[in-house]
């Protein structure tokens, strides 16, 4: 099967660079790249292992798999339909998901398309140690694809300079009808079409912490003076367990200078490491007490944490609007789940206590754990809404 690409498509295409990202609108031709690209290094590389990987197993068949057989049907090769591999000579292009990969752990890849990279969750840490390693016996090259979904770790990919990024909207794709492009721009709000056709990056919509900005909140400074050291604990071990660095200083700022974000972690390991830290206090999730009292004999300080989910979201609202809160920018994890912690979509008269959607919170928790339940010594100092605070 021949595939002729769109000017556009082969920009990309003849770029050698070996980390490119493609920020695109909806329709631009993402998939038909990405196919090409798949069955070009399979083709061209000898004994070649190529990967293509979607948000779930499901979206990895209906995107890809299809196509990806349809272009290769004039090659003589051998399919897998349950396990989604395609062999061709000593080749192999193999079809996995972003909720399973850890399946990847110890493979190598000379190529891997990682699609609509924005939707991934714990983006960082899978990359760093699960898919990165895949790629240094070989010197791997990587393209990743995604449409934008807020200013989470995919606008991070995007403005990395050791990265060749390209940015092209639907209306670059020449086989689109921009009649049908001009009506979905009149249907759909300003925003939403700006992100899903023109690949602008927006908030996303219903976010929990509207008032936190990287402009002001993300920083390199430190602080003058250390009035107490503050770290929170969200427990895990099938999902990451989170802990923050969270320091004091005498003005009532809070300075957040690390994070940690590892799945697979027993309670004594997430204690060894908090006590690295060298703490004043410790908030720990409350729903875990047999935990809490494991750090508790290890030597932690452990504070008394409220369930008040609302009471500590509004805490923390009143910290970022005072601008009370600075975090360094290697706090990626921290920040990207500040971008995309949201509420459900509101249904027609819905009238219930809003509950932030439970996925992305792990150091969302951490953050409200700490600074809705920290009591600072007694002082004569006065703050705005200091009610909120303390």
């Amino acid at each position: 099967m021949v595939v002729i690409l769109h000017p556009k498509q082969r920009e990309i295409v003849l770029s050698k660079d070996r980390y490119r990202v493609l920020l695109a609108g909806r329709r631009f031709g993402k998939t038909v790249l990405a196919v090409e690209e798949l069955a070009f290094n399979a083709l061209t590389i000898k004994n070649a292992r190529v990967c293509y990987i979607a948000p779930t197993y499901q979206a990895a068949r209906d995107i890809a798999w299809d196509m990806l057989k349809a272009r290769l049907k004039d090659n003589p090769v051998k399919i897998n339909d349950s396990r989604l591999e395609v062999e061709l000579g000593g080749s192999r292009i193999m079809l996995r998901s972003w909720e399973n990969i850890e399946t990847l752990r110890g493979q190598y890849f000379d190529f891997i398309v990682m699609d609509e990279v924005a939707q991934y969750k714990n983006f960082w840490v899978n990359w760093q140690e699960v898919l990165r390693p895949t790629l240094t016996d070989r010197k791997g090259r990587v393209l990743f694809i995604s449409t934008p979904l807020g200013f989470n770790h995919f606008y991070d990919l995007y403005n990395n300079p050791g990265y060749k990024s390209f940015h092209f909207t639907s209306y670059d794709n020449p086989y689109l009808s921009v009649e049908e492009l001009e009506k979905a721009k009149r249907e759909l709000p300003e925003n939403r079409f700006a992100q899903e056709y023109l690949a602008d990056f927006k908030k996303t919509e219903g976010l929990v912490y509207k008032e936190f900005e990287r402009e002001r909140h993300v920083t390199t400074d430190q602080p003058k003076t250390v009035d107490d050291v503050l770290v929170p604990i969200d427990w895990g071990y099938t999902n990451p367990a989170g802990v923050l660095r969270i320091r004091v200083d005498s003005d009532a700022h809070y300075w957040i200078d690390s994070e940690y974000y590892q799945k697979g972690r027993t309670t004594e390991q997430i204690v060894d490491y908090v006590k690295t830290l060298k703490p004043n206090k410790v908030y720990p999730d409350p729903a875990e007490p047999d935990r809490i009292e494991i750090a508790n004999r290890m030597g932690l300080n452990v504070m008394q944490v409220s369930k008040d989910i609302e009471a500590g979201i509004d805490s923390v609202k009143s910290l970022f609007k005072q601008n009370r809160i600075h975090i360094h920018p290697d706090c990626k994890n921290l920040i990207y789940e500040l971008e995309t912690y949201h509420y459900p979509d509101k249904k027609p008269n819905q009238n219930e206590k809003e509950t932030p959607v439970k996925e992305n919170d792990h150091l969302m928790d951490c953050l409200r754990y700490a600074l809705h339940n920290y009591q600072r010594p007694q002082t004569n100092l006065k703050f705005p809404d200091e009610q909120l605070i303390w």
